[in-house]
Protein backbone atom coordinates (compact mmCIF):
# COMPACT_ATOMS: atom_id res chain seq x y z
CA UNK A 1 0.00 0.00 0.00
CA UNK A 2 1.74 3.56 -0.95
CA UNK A 3 1.57 6.20 0.85
CA UNK A 4 -1.95 8.13 -0.37
CA UNK A 5 -3.37 4.54 0.13
CA UNK A 6 -2.68 4.30 3.36
CA UNK A 7 -3.89 8.32 4.04
CA UNK A 8 -7.20 7.68 2.24
CA UNK A 9 -7.60 4.05 3.90
CA UNK A 10 -10.09 4.73 6.77
CA UNK A 11 -12.09 7.73 5.46
CA UNK A 12 -15.33 6.90 4.61
CA UNK A 13 -17.83 7.23 1.35
CA UNK A 14 -21.02 8.24 2.53
CA UNK A 15 -24.39 6.78 1.90
CA UNK A 16 -25.91 8.43 -1.30
CA UNK A 17 -29.50 9.28 -2.40
CA UNK A 18 -31.39 9.73 -5.40
CA UNK A 19 -33.39 13.62 -4.88
CA UNK A 20 -35.54 15.71 -8.07
CA UNK A 21 -34.72 19.05 -8.71
CA UNK A 22 -37.89 20.93 -9.30
CA UNK A 23 -37.35 23.83 -11.98
CA UNK A 24 -39.41 26.01 -14.36
CA UNK A 25 -39.85 24.62 -17.47
CA UNK A 26 -41.94 26.64 -19.78
CA UNK A 27 -41.50 26.44 -22.90
CA UNK A 28 -42.13 27.74 -26.36
CA UNK A 29 -44.24 24.84 -28.16
CA UNK A 30 -43.90 25.59 -31.75
CA UNK A 31 -40.72 27.87 -32.01
CA UNK A 32 -40.87 27.69 -35.92
CA UNK A 33 -44.28 29.37 -35.80
CA UNK A 34 -43.41 31.97 -32.92
CA UNK A 35 -40.45 33.03 -35.44
CA UNK A 36 -42.27 33.23 -38.38
CA UNK A 37 -44.72 35.50 -36.89
CA UNK A 38 -42.21 37.86 -35.29
CA UNK A 39 -40.20 37.90 -38.42
CA UNK A 40 -42.97 39.04 -40.31
CA UNK A 41 -43.04 42.81 -38.53
CA UNK A 42 -43.26 45.42 -41.03
CA UNK A 43 -40.05 47.36 -39.81
CA UNK A 44 -38.38 43.43 -40.13
CA UNK A 45 -39.39 43.24 -43.34
CA UNK A 46 -38.62 46.43 -44.42
CA UNK A 47 -35.31 45.80 -43.65
CA UNK A 48 -34.73 43.16 -46.69
CA UNK A 49 -34.90 44.74 -50.12
CA UNK A 50 -35.23 42.12 -53.27
CA UNK A 51 -31.73 40.95 -54.88
CA UNK A 52 -29.61 41.81 -51.29
CA UNK A 53 -27.14 39.33 -50.35
CA UNK A 54 -27.51 38.51 -46.81
CA UNK A 55 -25.06 37.02 -44.56
CA UNK A 56 -26.56 35.17 -41.16
CA UNK A 57 -23.97 34.48 -38.53
CA UNK A 58 -24.48 31.38 -36.94
CA UNK A 59 -22.50 30.12 -33.77
CA UNK A 60 -20.47 26.95 -32.17
CA UNK A 61 -22.95 26.28 -29.08
CA UNK A 62 -25.62 24.06 -28.97
CA UNK A 63 -29.03 25.52 -29.32
CA UNK A 64 -32.10 24.26 -29.02
CA UNK A 65 -34.43 24.52 -32.68
CA UNK A 66 -30.91 25.68 -34.17
CA UNK A 67 -31.58 24.20 -37.15
CA UNK A 68 -35.04 24.88 -37.48
CA UNK A 69 -34.45 28.47 -36.60
CA UNK A 70 -31.87 28.88 -38.96
CA UNK A 71 -33.86 27.18 -41.41
CA UNK A 72 -36.87 29.68 -40.67
CA UNK A 73 -34.57 32.78 -40.45
CA UNK A 74 -33.37 31.54 -44.42
CA UNK A 75 -36.59 30.83 -46.06
CA UNK A 76 -37.77 34.03 -44.68
CA UNK A 77 -34.90 36.21 -46.06
CA UNK A 78 -36.01 34.27 -49.67
CA UNK A 79 -39.62 35.25 -49.42
CA UNK A 80 -38.77 38.73 -49.08
CA UNK A 81 -36.21 39.00 -52.56
CA UNK A 82 -33.39 38.32 -50.35
CA UNK A 83 -30.24 35.72 -51.33
CA UNK A 84 -29.23 34.47 -47.41
CA UNK A 85 -26.09 32.39 -46.89
CA UNK A 86 -24.71 31.82 -43.41
CA UNK A 87 -21.07 32.48 -42.14
CA UNK A 88 -19.76 30.42 -39.25
CA UNK A 89 -19.51 33.00 -36.29
CA UNK A 90 -17.87 31.11 -33.48
CA UNK A 91 -14.43 33.07 -32.95
CA UNK A 92 -11.30 30.81 -33.00
CA UNK A 93 -13.24 27.22 -32.49
CA UNK A 94 -13.44 24.64 -34.89
CA UNK A 95 -9.44 24.53 -34.92
CA UNK A 96 -9.81 28.33 -36.41
CA UNK A 97 -9.73 27.22 -39.46
CA UNK A 98 -12.84 27.80 -42.38
CA UNK A 99 -12.88 23.84 -42.85
CA UNK A 100 -12.87 23.36 -39.20
CA UNK A 101 -15.54 25.98 -38.54
CA UNK A 102 -18.25 24.49 -41.32
CA UNK A 103 -17.75 20.71 -39.57
CA UNK A 104 -18.66 22.21 -36.18
CA UNK A 105 -21.74 23.54 -37.86
CA UNK A 106 -22.34 20.21 -39.42
CA UNK A 107 -22.20 18.95 -36.37
CA UNK A 108 -24.69 21.09 -34.98
CA UNK A 109 -27.06 19.80 -37.94
CA UNK A 110 -26.35 23.19 -39.80
CA UNK A 111 -25.32 22.19 -43.23
CA UNK A 112 -26.36 23.65 -46.84
CA UNK A 113 -29.05 20.84 -47.04
CA UNK A 114 -30.89 20.98 -43.50
CA UNK A 115 -31.03 24.98 -43.93
CA UNK A 116 -31.49 25.66 -47.17
CA UNK A 117 -28.81 27.66 -48.75
CA UNK A 118 -25.10 28.44 -48.68
CA UNK A 119 -22.37 28.20 -46.09
CA UNK A 120 -19.36 30.40 -47.15
CA UNK A 121 -16.57 29.12 -44.35
CA UNK A 122 -12.94 31.63 -44.10
CA UNK A 123 -10.92 33.02 -41.21
CA UNK A 124 -10.05 36.40 -43.37
CA UNK A 125 -11.28 39.14 -41.43
CA UNK A 126 -12.01 43.03 -42.14
CA UNK A 127 -10.60 45.47 -39.62
CA UNK A 128 -13.43 48.09 -39.06
CA UNK A 129 -11.66 50.42 -36.40
CA UNK A 130 -10.19 50.54 -33.14
CA UNK A 131 -11.76 51.43 -29.92
CA UNK A 132 -10.52 54.31 -27.79
CA UNK A 133 -8.40 51.97 -25.70
CA UNK A 134 -6.90 50.96 -28.64
CA UNK A 135 -8.59 47.33 -29.33
CA UNK A 136 -9.01 46.59 -33.05
CA UNK A 137 -12.46 45.51 -34.25
CA UNK A 138 -12.84 42.84 -36.71
CA UNK A 139 -15.83 41.22 -39.00
CA UNK A 140 -15.81 38.23 -41.29
CA UNK A 141 -14.35 39.12 -44.95
CA UNK A 142 -17.35 37.65 -46.17
CA UNK A 143 -20.07 39.30 -44.13
CA UNK A 144 -18.39 42.93 -44.52
CA UNK A 145 -19.15 42.12 -48.63
CA UNK A 146 -22.79 41.00 -47.77
CA UNK A 147 -25.70 43.83 -48.28
CA UNK A 148 -26.91 42.81 -44.83
CA UNK A 149 -26.43 41.06 -41.62
CA UNK A 150 -28.28 39.14 -39.53
CA UNK A 151 -27.44 36.96 -36.53
CA UNK A 152 -28.71 33.79 -34.62
CA UNK A 153 -27.64 33.50 -31.18
CA UNK A 154 -28.56 32.24 -27.57
CA UNK A 155 -28.82 34.77 -24.58
CA UNK A 156 -27.16 33.16 -21.38
CA UNK A 157 -24.68 33.98 -18.64
CA UNK A 158 -21.34 33.99 -19.15
CA UNK A 159 -18.90 32.07 -17.33
CA UNK A 160 -16.13 34.19 -16.65
CA UNK A 161 -17.35 37.90 -16.30
CA UNK A 162 -20.51 39.72 -15.35
CA UNK A 163 -22.07 42.62 -17.14
CA UNK A 164 -25.98 43.93 -18.62
CA UNK A 165 -24.43 42.13 -21.51
CA UNK A 166 -22.60 38.87 -21.39
CA UNK A 167 -23.60 35.97 -23.87
CA UNK A 168 -25.65 36.63 -26.26
CA UNK A 169 -26.25 38.81 -29.17
CA UNK A 170 -23.56 41.58 -29.09
CA UNK A 171 -21.07 38.67 -28.16
CA UNK A 172 -21.79 36.86 -31.61
CA UNK A 173 -21.57 39.77 -33.28
CA UNK A 174 -18.03 41.06 -31.59
CA UNK A 175 -16.50 37.50 -31.03
CA UNK A 176 -18.17 35.42 -32.93
CA UNK A 177 -18.24 37.27 -36.39
CA UNK A 178 -14.63 38.38 -35.60
CA UNK A 179 -13.17 35.24 -36.19
CA UNK A 180 -10.35 33.98 -34.45
CA UNK A 181 -8.43 37.56 -34.62
CA UNK A 182 -11.70 39.68 -33.07
CA UNK A 183 -11.76 36.80 -30.23
CA UNK A 184 -7.84 37.04 -29.77
CA UNK A 185 -8.84 40.61 -30.09
CA UNK A 186 -11.28 40.91 -27.46
CA UNK A 187 -10.03 39.11 -24.93
CA UNK A 188 -6.29 40.53 -25.02
CA UNK A 189 -7.25 42.93 -22.20
CA UNK A 190 -8.93 40.19 -20.00
CA UNK A 191 -12.38 39.76 -18.65
CA UNK A 192 -11.87 42.40 -16.15
CA UNK A 193 -12.81 44.65 -19.24
CA UNK A 194 -15.08 42.05 -21.38
CA UNK A 195 -18.24 43.78 -20.35
CA UNK A 196 -17.29 46.91 -21.55
CA UNK A 197 -15.46 45.89 -24.96
CA UNK A 198 -17.86 43.10 -25.93
CA UNK A 199 -20.84 45.97 -26.35
CA UNK A 200 -18.47 48.48 -27.42
CA UNK A 201 -16.94 46.35 -30.34
CA UNK A 202 -20.69 45.43 -31.16
CA UNK A 203 -21.86 48.90 -31.08
CA UNK A 204 -19.09 49.93 -34.10
CA UNK A 205 -19.70 47.04 -36.03
CA UNK A 206 -23.50 47.43 -36.49
CA UNK A 207 -22.67 51.18 -37.21
CA UNK A 208 -20.40 50.52 -39.70
CA UNK A 209 -21.75 47.48 -41.56
CA UNK A 210 -25.29 46.70 -42.78
CA UNK A 211 -26.58 45.18 -39.97
CA UNK A 212 -29.97 44.10 -39.97
CA UNK A 213 -31.52 42.38 -37.09
CA UNK A 214 -30.91 39.44 -34.85
CA UNK A 215 -32.84 36.69 -33.77
CA UNK A 216 -32.39 35.80 -30.23
CA UNK A 217 -33.29 32.80 -28.10
CA UNK A 218 -33.57 32.74 -23.87
CA UNK A 219 -33.98 28.83 -22.66
CA UNK A 220 -35.47 27.14 -19.92
CA UNK A 221 -33.38 25.21 -17.65
CA UNK A 222 -34.11 21.78 -19.60
CA UNK A 223 -32.19 23.74 -22.48
CA UNK A 224 -36.06 24.33 -24.26
CA UNK A 225 -36.82 27.70 -26.41
CA UNK A 226 -38.79 29.69 -23.14
CA UNK A 227 -38.36 33.39 -25.36
CA UNK A 228 -37.80 34.32 -29.14
CA UNK A 229 -36.88 37.35 -29.94
CA UNK A 230 -36.47 39.18 -33.61
CA UNK A 231 -34.27 42.57 -33.20
CA UNK A 232 -33.28 45.43 -34.73
CA UNK A 233 -30.15 46.83 -34.06
CA UNK A 234 -31.49 49.28 -31.96
CA UNK A 235 -33.90 47.10 -30.02
CA UNK A 236 -30.15 44.75 -29.51
CA UNK A 237 -28.99 47.69 -27.40
CA UNK A 238 -31.94 48.38 -25.57
CA UNK A 239 -33.46 44.70 -25.00
CA UNK A 240 -30.07 42.21 -24.48
CA UNK A 241 -30.19 43.17 -21.03
CA UNK A 242 -33.63 42.35 -20.00
CA UNK A 243 -33.03 38.62 -22.08
CA UNK A 244 -29.53 38.44 -19.98
CA UNK A 245 -31.77 39.06 -16.58
CA UNK A 246 -34.30 36.56 -17.61
CA UNK A 247 -31.99 34.10 -18.85
CA UNK A 248 -30.27 34.27 -15.35
CA UNK A 249 -33.67 33.62 -13.86
CA UNK A 250 -34.71 30.32 -15.89
CA UNK A 251 -30.74 28.89 -15.65
CA UNK A 252 -30.73 25.33 -14.15
CA UNK A 253 -28.95 25.26 -10.24
CA UNK A 254 -28.03 23.31 -7.07
CA UNK A 255 -30.58 24.31 -4.75
CA UNK A 256 -27.17 24.13 -2.23
CA UNK A 257 -25.29 27.00 -0.49
CA UNK A 258 -22.72 25.54 1.09
CA UNK A 259 -21.10 21.96 -0.38
CA UNK A 260 -18.73 20.18 1.30
CA UNK A 261 -17.78 18.21 -1.54
CA UNK A 262 -18.85 18.10 -5.27
CA UNK A 263 -18.47 15.45 -7.40
CA UNK A 264 -18.95 15.11 -11.52
CA UNK A 265 -18.70 12.52 -13.42
CA UNK A 266 -17.85 14.36 -16.77
CA UNK A 267 -16.91 17.50 -17.99
CA UNK A 268 -15.90 18.37 -21.68
CA UNK A 269 -16.67 21.19 -24.31
CA UNK A 270 -19.53 19.81 -25.42
CA UNK A 271 -20.62 20.57 -22.08
CA UNK A 272 -19.81 24.03 -21.52
CA UNK A 273 -16.97 26.13 -22.86
CA UNK A 274 -15.24 25.89 -19.54
CA UNK A 275 -15.54 21.67 -19.14
CA UNK A 276 -18.31 22.59 -16.70
CA UNK A 277 -20.99 25.39 -16.13
CA UNK A 278 -19.16 27.40 -13.35
CA UNK A 279 -22.79 29.67 -12.93
CA UNK A 280 -23.70 25.84 -11.63
CA UNK A 281 -20.39 24.59 -9.83
CA UNK A 282 -20.25 28.08 -8.43
CA UNK A 283 -16.38 27.48 -9.28
CA UNK A 284 -15.26 30.42 -11.80
CA UNK A 285 -11.91 30.29 -13.70
CA UNK A 286 -11.68 34.57 -12.80
CA UNK A 287 -12.42 36.57 -10.15
CA UNK A 288 -14.84 38.52 -12.31
CA UNK A 289 -18.12 36.26 -11.79
CA UNK A 290 -20.01 35.16 -9.37
CA UNK A 291 -22.90 33.20 -8.32
CA UNK A 292 -23.59 29.56 -7.23
CA UNK A 293 -22.65 27.40 -4.12
CA UNK A 294 -20.13 27.77 -1.97
CA UNK A 295 -17.56 24.32 -2.72
CA UNK A 296 -14.87 23.61 -0.61
CA UNK A 297 -13.87 20.69 -2.91
CA UNK A 298 -14.72 19.66 -5.95
CA UNK A 299 -13.32 16.15 -7.87
CA UNK A 300 -13.98 15.53 -11.93
CA UNK A 301 -13.96 12.03 -12.64
CA UNK A 302 -13.95 11.79 -16.34
CA UNK A 303 -13.72 13.46 -20.22
CA UNK A 304 -16.89 13.24 -22.59
CA UNK A 305 -16.32 11.45 -25.34
CA UNK A 306 -17.17 14.48 -27.74
CA UNK A 307 -14.53 16.70 -26.24
CA UNK A 308 -11.58 14.70 -27.73
CA UNK A 309 -9.19 15.18 -25.60
CA UNK A 310 -10.02 18.78 -24.76
CA UNK A 311 -9.88 18.67 -20.79
CA UNK A 312 -10.37 22.53 -20.06
CA UNK A 313 -11.98 23.18 -16.63
CA UNK A 314 -10.34 20.61 -14.86
CA UNK A 315 -7.88 23.13 -13.11
CA UNK A 316 -10.78 24.44 -11.52
CA UNK A 317 -11.34 21.50 -9.75
CA UNK A 318 -9.09 20.24 -6.64
CA UNK A 319 -9.07 16.06 -7.67
CA UNK A 320 -9.71 14.31 -11.14
CA UNK A 321 -8.67 10.94 -11.68
CA UNK A 322 -6.20 9.14 -14.00
CA UNK A 323 -8.49 8.09 -16.24
CA UNK A 324 -9.34 11.51 -16.66
CA UNK A 325 -5.44 12.47 -17.19
CA UNK A 326 -4.74 9.68 -19.58
CA UNK A 327 -7.41 11.10 -21.79
CA UNK A 328 -6.16 14.42 -22.14
CA UNK A 329 -5.41 16.14 -25.47
CA UNK A 330 -2.18 18.99 -23.58
CA UNK A 331 -2.61 20.67 -27.22
CA UNK A 332 -5.96 20.98 -27.55
CA UNK A 333 -6.19 21.73 -24.00
CA UNK A 334 -3.90 24.30 -23.83
CA UNK A 335 -4.85 26.31 -27.11
CA UNK A 336 -8.01 26.97 -25.00
CA UNK A 337 -5.89 28.76 -22.19
CA UNK A 338 -3.81 30.92 -24.71
CA UNK A 339 -7.16 32.71 -26.97
CA UNK A 340 -8.81 32.99 -23.51
CA UNK A 341 -5.74 34.46 -21.98
CA UNK A 342 -7.08 31.75 -18.67
CA UNK A 343 -4.60 29.43 -17.82
CA UNK A 344 -5.88 28.25 -14.46
CA UNK A 345 -9.04 25.89 -15.74
CA UNK A 346 -6.07 24.01 -18.29
CA UNK A 347 -3.65 23.00 -15.28
CA UNK A 348 -4.22 19.70 -13.92
CA UNK A 349 -5.86 18.52 -10.57
CA UNK A 350 -4.68 16.94 -8.20
CA UNK A 351 -4.80 13.09 -9.42
CA UNK A 352 -5.52 10.10 -7.67
CA UNK A 353 -5.28 6.41 -9.22
CA UNK A 354 -9.85 5.65 -9.60
CA UNK A 355 -12.51 7.34 -8.49
CA UNK A 356 -13.25 6.03 -4.71
CA UNK A 357 -9.74 7.66 -3.79
CA UNK A 358 -10.22 11.09 -5.52
CA UNK A 359 -13.88 11.52 -3.61
CA UNK A 360 -11.68 9.73 -0.92
CA UNK A 361 -9.42 12.45 -1.13
CA UNK A 362 -11.77 15.37 -1.69
CA UNK A 363 -13.70 14.42 1.67
CA UNK A 364 -10.42 14.43 3.62
CA UNK A 365 -9.66 17.71 2.88
CA UNK A 366 -12.73 19.37 2.93
CA UNK A 367 -12.26 20.81 6.72
CA UNK A 368 -14.92 19.19 8.85
CA UNK A 369 -14.53 17.39 12.21
CA UNK A 370 -16.87 14.47 11.32
CA UNK A 371 -16.17 13.06 8.08
CA UNK A 372 -19.51 10.43 8.46
CA UNK A 373 -21.08 13.76 7.96
CA UNK A 374 -19.89 15.13 4.92
CA UNK A 375 -22.63 16.92 2.65
CA UNK A 376 -21.60 16.03 -0.73
CA UNK A 377 -23.32 15.78 -3.90
CA UNK A 378 -23.00 13.94 -7.02
CA UNK A 379 -24.01 14.95 -10.58
CA UNK A 380 -23.28 13.12 -14.06
CA UNK A 381 -22.48 17.56 -15.42
CA UNK A 382 -23.40 20.12 -15.48
CA UNK A 383 -26.46 19.78 -17.95
CA UNK A 384 -27.85 17.11 -15.93
CA UNK A 385 -29.35 18.64 -12.61
CA UNK A 386 -32.99 17.94 -12.34
CA UNK A 387 -31.92 14.09 -11.38
CA UNK A 388 -28.91 14.20 -8.67
CA UNK A 389 -27.36 12.59 -5.68
CA UNK A 390 -26.75 13.55 -2.33
CA UNK A 391 -25.30 12.16 0.99
CA UNK A 392 -27.20 10.92 3.73
CA UNK A 393 -25.98 14.46 5.84
CA UNK A 394 -28.50 16.65 3.48
CA UNK A 395 -31.97 14.71 3.64
CA UNK A 396 -33.07 16.96 6.79
CA UNK A 397 -32.48 19.61 4.38
CA UNK A 398 -33.96 18.44 1.24
CA UNK A 399 -37.17 17.09 3.13
CA UNK A 400 -37.63 20.50 3.97
CA UNK A 401 -36.77 22.44 0.58
CA UNK A 402 -39.91 23.57 -1.78
CA UNK A 403 -37.68 22.85 -5.06
CA UNK A 404 -36.48 19.13 -4.23
CA UNK A 405 -38.05 15.90 -3.75
CA UNK A 406 -36.61 12.59 -2.53
CA UNK A 407 -36.20 9.84 -5.11
CA UNK A 408 -34.85 6.70 -3.29
CA UNK A 409 -33.56 5.69 -0.42
CA UNK A 410 -29.88 6.13 0.75
CA UNK A 411 -27.63 3.40 -0.39
CA UNK A 412 -23.99 2.37 -1.04
CA UNK A 413 -21.59 3.57 -3.77
CA UNK A 414 -21.02 0.50 -6.12
CA UNK A 415 -17.33 0.21 -6.90
CA UNK A 416 -15.97 -1.96 -9.45
CA UNK A 417 -12.11 -3.74 -8.54
CA UNK A 418 -10.27 -0.87 -10.15
CA UNK A 419 -11.81 1.51 -7.50
CA UNK A 420 -14.46 3.66 -10.09
CA UNK A 421 -17.66 3.83 -10.11
CA UNK A 422 -20.34 1.92 -11.92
Amino acid sequence: MGILQELLKDIPVPKMLKVKQHFDDSKIENVVEELTNKLHREDVKQTIKPGMEIAIAVGSRGIDALVDITKTTVQFIKDMGGKPFIVPSMGSHGGATGEGQRDVLKHLGVTEESVGCEIRSSMEVVKLGELPNGLPVYIDKYASQADGIVVINRVKPHTAFRGSVESGMQKMISIGLGKQKGAEACHQLGFKYMAENVPAMAQMIMEKTPFLFGVATVENAFDRVARIEVMLTNEIIEKEPELQAQAKQLLPKLFFDQIDVLVIDQIGKNISGDGMDPNITGRYPTPYAHGGPDVNKMVVLNLTSETEGNANGVGTADFTTQRLVDKMDLEFTYANGLTSTVVAPTKIATTLPNDKEAIQAAIKTCNILDFTKVKMVRIKDTLHVSEIEVSEALLDYIKQHPNIEQASDPYEFNFDANGNLF
